[in-house]
């Protein structure tokens, strides 16, 4: 591609970046000195100290949000302990606690269930 055309390119990522960067502060500063005064007697900030608060906050909760990876990783963590803790049930505690689940959770836990029961050959 065109030389220009990548220059333009990084010229319009770096507008709208900045752009961006301005309006989450100043919504953040806004909705600070709507709320926080009012509610909590605090003081108000300017829009220096927003930033400032918007990077104290990503330092301290983390820059990929405070999660240890995605909703899959969190789901087959979930899905290892429940099979950790149902490995040492006896027969009538996992049919119980299969029982308990289908009332809570819906048919899903049928389907589950169903697949345990099929013969492998």
């Amino acid at each position: 591609m065109n030389r220009k055309f990548w220059l333009l390119r990084g010229l319009k990522f770096v507008v709208f970046a900045a752009l961006f960067v301005a309006l989450a502060g100043y919504v953040t500063m806004r909705l600070w000195n709507w709320l926080v005064p009012e509610l909590f007697h605090g003081p108000a900030i300017s829009l220096a100290q927003t930033y400032g608060l918007l990077l104290l906050s990503r330092l301290l909760v983390g820059f990929r949000g405070g999660h240890g990876g995605g909703w899959a990783a969190r789901r087959h963590a979930w899905k290892q302990r429940i099979a950790a803790k149902m490995e040492h049930l006896s027969p009538e505690e996992r049919e119980s606690l299969r029982a308990k689940m289908e009332r809570r959770c819906g048919p899903g836990w049928l389907r589950h269930r169903a697949a345990e029961a099929a013969p492998t050959s």
